[in-house]
C-alpha cells in the first residue's frame, strides 16, 4: 500500500497536504455527506497578483540557503481577528468510496509552549484506522507541530508513527539558515523561510480571510521533503456532515513537487464562514475513488 493516502486522511489536516503517508483503500457503504456547491464568478477566481510567480518551495532541505529565494513564502498575512482556541478539539471520521469510518482523526490545539526560546502554538493530530481497514492496515499515528504565533511557520515538527507494528519517531527542528543546532534527540531540517508543516498549514488556511484573499501559496515540509502548496477559494457550499449543517467557503488545494502538480494530492477543504473558519469537510479525488474527512464533533 502506498503511504501517501493515509497522510491525506490523517493529516491534512495534517494529512492532506502530503504529510507522509497514503494508504491504498478499498470500497463498500454510502456516504451521508451533503454538499450544495455554488462556484465563485470567474473574476473572483482569477487569483492574486502574486499567483504567477512560484515560491520555489520544492527545494531539497539540504540545498544551500543561498540557492533559494529569501522572499516571503506566502502572499497573505493571517487575519488579525484569528487566534487558535487553546483546548480546541476537532474529531473527524474518514470514508473512501463507499466505505465509511475507515479512519478517525483528532486535531487538538494544546495551547502555547516555548520551543527554541520562542513562543509557539502546540498543534496535535492523532490518526487511527478503524475496522474493517484496521484488520489489514493497523495505524496509530501522532503528529506534533510547534508553529509560530504570527504566521504559523514551523519551529519544530514531530512524528510518532505506528503502522503495521513498525514504529518510527522523528523530531525535527526547522532552520532556514542551518546556523541553529538541533537539541539532543532532534535532527535539523533545512527549510525555506516561512515554511509550515501540515498542521501549521491547516491553522494558516483557517487564518486567511477568504473574502478578501482568493489565493495563497508557499512551502510545506511534511517531515521528509519540501513541497509547494497553492490554495484558492473557488466558491461557497452548504455542507451537512455528522457534526451538523454549515455555510462554508470552498478552498481548492494543490500540491507541487519540483514544479509538477501531484495528481494524487489534490483536495478541497470546506471552512465555516465565521471567525474560527473551522474545517468541517475535506474531499480528495484519488485515482481510484473519492475520499472524505468529515467533522463529527467540536469541543
Amino acid at each position: 500500500m502506498s503511504r501517501r493516502i493515509v497522510s491525506v486522511l490523517a493529516v491534512i489536516f495534517a494529512v492532506a497536504c502530503g504529510a507522509a503517508a497514503f494508504v491504498w483503500l478499498h470500497a463498500g457503504g454510502q456516504s451521508k455527506t451533503v454538499v450544495q456547491f455554488t462556484p465563485d464568478p470567474p473574476a473572483a477566481r482569477s487569483g492574486a497578483p502574486h499567483e504567477a510567480g512560484r515560491t520555489g518551495a520544492a527545494v531539497s532541505p539540504n540545498q544551500p540557503v543561498s540557492a533559494v529565494s529569501s522572499k516571503p513564502a506566502w502572499n497573505a498575512v493571517p487575519a488579525p481577528e484569528f487566534t487558535p482556541t487553546s483546548g480546541e478539539v476537532l474529531d473527524f471520521t474518514s470514508s473512501v468510496a463507499k466505505v465509511n469510518n475507515v479512519a478517525s482523526l483528532r486535531l487538538v490545539v494544546d495551547g502555547r509552549k516555548e520551543v527554541a526560546g520562542t513562543a509557539a502554538w502546540h498543534l496535535q493530530a492523532f490518526a487511527h484506522t478503524q475496522n474493517p481497514l484496521r484488520m489489514v492496515f493497523e495505524l496509530d499515528d501522532q503528529f506534533d507541530s510547534y508553529s509560530a504565533p504570527a504566521d504559523f511557520a514551523s519551529v519544530q515538527y514531530e512524528m510518532r508513527l505506528s503502522e503495521r507494528g513498525q514504529k518510527v519517531q522523528s523530531v525535527q527542528r526547522m532552520t532556514p539558515t542551518g546556523h541553529e543546532p538541533a537539541p539532543a534527540g532532534a535532527s535539523e531540517a533545512r527549510v525555506l523561510p516561512g515554511t509550515r508543516d501540515p498542521l501549521g498549514m491547516i491553522e494558516y488556511l483557517r487564518s486567511v480571510d477568504w473574502s478578501k484573499t482568493p489565493m495563497v501559496h508557499g512551502p510545506v515540509y511534511d517531515g521528509h521533503k519540501l513541497y509547494e502548496v497553492r490554495a484558492q477559494k473557488t466558491g461557497s457550499a452548504e455542507v451537512e456532515v455528522p457534526a451538523g449543517k454549515f455555510s462554508t467557503s470552498t478552498v481548492d488545494v494543490k500540491v507541487f513537487d519540483n514544479g509538477e502538480e501531484m495528481k494524487d494530492a489534490h483536495f478541497t477543504v470546506y471552512l465555516v464562514k465565521d471567525a474560527a473558519r473551522t474545517p468541517v469537510l475535506l474531499e480528495a479525488v484519488l485515482p481510484f475513488a473519492t475520499a472524505r474527512v468529515e467533522l463529527t464533533k467540536k469541543q
